[in-house]
């Protein structure tokens, strides 16, 4: 199979859909790969070194999408790349079509085949290709809100870890799944006073028994979430509904129960968000203020820390990226069912229901 990996354009995306590493895999099982010239530079990743096991370089995105059957990159594509992506041509990356009506329809007009990486799901309801970023997310959730708690940030002037006679910030993260356990995990370790919530008991159970014990967990009612807000300094929203919008769990009417300073970071954004009033931001502009209330929305936070995310990405995708390449995609979606419930938009229809119940489109699901 021929692939292609093109240059991010996203805003601040420095990551790169492969290393070369795993372009080695790939060249090892006999088929073709295309690099964008520079595509990895931002995550330290040369054209050279791409050269070195046995890729191609082509100067332009363009090039890219015409030459290639399959495109392997990062984050969604955004409205340059739209007429870019051929009928039938299959690209696997991060969509969120949920939260994007323009991207859902323009990939139905162009007919692709949409393979997302959030959605791929195993039997035990684990989402592989989601579980590395969201790692990166979590844990850069509080790096950031810690650094916008600072007064010239916009924050209250408050160090997360507090200091010997000065008590440490509270932090509230809702939901407990990787992104949640995470933030908890870096929260803690900063020495905060850190509170998990979550709906599922089970989960709640294993959580306190296996973070710090300055970790506390609470089950998330509408109630009990008001009753934390007053004295809250930091909020990481991190609710995750597969494939669907989040639900909104900080209203704009809530934020007035918080004080001037206090920070939300928006972890669910690029699914939407689960706070009323986040809208997407980017690493060149990510914070702006409401009601008092300094907002984090940033939709490709593990961006920022190029390296290290592409790296924990490809070790993920590797072993798919091999099947689709080795069996085509319907083969491969077939033989793994978990690979299959990634597939969204097949040549013009959507195949994932979650996505077209969002927009009341019509699914139809997906026949290999």
């Amino acid at each position: 199979m021929i692939i292609g990996v093109p240059k991010e354009i996203k805003n601040n995306e420095n990551r790169v859909g492969m290393t070369p590493s795993g372009v080695a895999e790939v060249v090892k099982q006999g088929h073709r790969v295309f690099i964008q010239h520079t595509a990895g530079i931002n995550s330290g990743f040369p054209d050279e070194a791409y050269q070195a096991v046995g890729a191609h370089i082509l100067p332009t995105i363009e090039d890219i999408y015409a030459t290639t059957e399959m495109i392997v990159k990062v984050k969604e594509p955004i409205i340059t790349e739209y007429n870019l992506i051929r009928k039938g041509q299959l690209v696997f990356t991060y969509f969120h079509f949920a939260s994007d009506r323009e991207l859902t329809l323009a990939m139905l007009s162009n007919k692709s085949i949409c393979l997302a990486y959030e959605t791929v799901e195993e039997a035990d309801h684990t989402l592989p290709l989601l579980i590395p970023m969201s790692e990166v997310a979590g844990r850069m959730s509080i790096q950031e809100g810690a650094r916008f708690l600072e007064k010239p940030q916009g924050g209250k002037g408050i160090l997360l870890g507090g200091v010997p006679g000065v008590k440490p910030a509270k932090v509230l993260i809702l939901g407990g799944g990787i992104v949640g356990s995470n933030a908890a995990q870096m929260a803690a370790g900063m020495g905060a006073d850190v509170t998990i919530t979550d709906i599922n008991l089970a989960r709640l159970r294993y959580l306190s028994e296996t973070l710090p014990k300055n970790v506390k967990t609470l089950y998330a009612s509408e109630l009990r979430i008001r009753k934390e807000l007053p004295d809250v300094d930091l909020v990481v929203g991190s609710v995750l509904i597969p494939g669907d919008k989040a639900p909104h769990l900080i209203t704009k009417e809530m934020l007035s129960m918080m004080q001037p300073g206090t920070v939300l970071v928006d972890v669910a954004i690029d699914q939407g968000g689960c706070f009323e009033t986040s809208h997407p931001t980017t690493h060149s502009a990510p914070t702006y203020i409401v009601d008092g209330i300094v907002h984090y929305a940033v939709a490709n936070i593990p961006g920022a820390v190029p390296y290290t995310s592409t790296l924990a990405l490809t070790n993920a995708t590797l072993p798919y990226v091999i099947a689709l390449a080795n069996k085509g995609w319907k083969k491969a979606c077939k033989d793994n069912p978990a690979l299959a419930l990634g597939l969204n938009i097949v040549e013009g229809k959507i195949v994932y229901k979650a996505v077209a119940d969002v927009f009341g489109l019509k699914y139809e699901p997906v026949s290999l």
